[in-house]
């Protein structure tokens, strides 16, 4: 068996060059939107996560940033906690709601379509987040529909 001789890695390494940017920093011009979409479970993978952070990043970069929760997406925008809501059972528990939060406190706009709302996952307006939209399910088509008629840009996220 060959001997492994390298050094054991400590806090502080890196395994990449994380300075080397390949594309330039593209900033949003003038009136451009964006549209970010989840038709995913909260808690089932990351891309709930991911993409709201990239929702916040397209903020920050100037576009003018919706994100539409439908389908099982709803259940991203929905107050939870334990023992009371808004407590974190465990650390992450709240990543939805901050990370929801921070992007509505900077301008962005949260939409959550009443009918996944209710009928697939029983909860009311009042179970949503402080700030979000709730749209008819009719509404989650034209929103998408208004931003390709804008040509923004847009990001689908579905999983099942």
């Amino acid at each position: 068996m060959p001997a492994v001789t390298m050094d054991k890695h400590k806090d502080g390494d890196f395994f990449v060059d994380y300075e080397d940017k390949v594309f330039e920093d593209v900033q949003a011009e003038e009136g451009q939107k964006a549209l970010v979409t989840f038709h995913t479970v909260a808690f089932e993978g990351s891309i709930g996560l991911v993409n709201i952070l990239n929702a916040i990043r397209l903020n920050r970069k100037g576009f003018e940033t919706s994100i539409l929760l439908y389908g099982p997406g709803v259940t991203l925008g929905i107050q939870r906690g334990f023992p009371t809501l808004g407590d974190a059972a465990f650390p992450g528990h709240q990543n939805f709601a901050d990370n929801l939060k921070k992007f509505m406190s900077e301008g962005g706009k949260v939409y959550a379509c009443r009918f996944a709302l209710q009928a697939l996952y029983g909860h009311g307006e009042p179970s949503l987040l402080d700030g979000i939209i709730p749209i008819a399910p009719q509404d989650v088509l034209d929103l998408k529909l208004i931003h390709v008629r804008d040509n923004a840009v847009i990001v689908d996220t579905w999983t099942v």
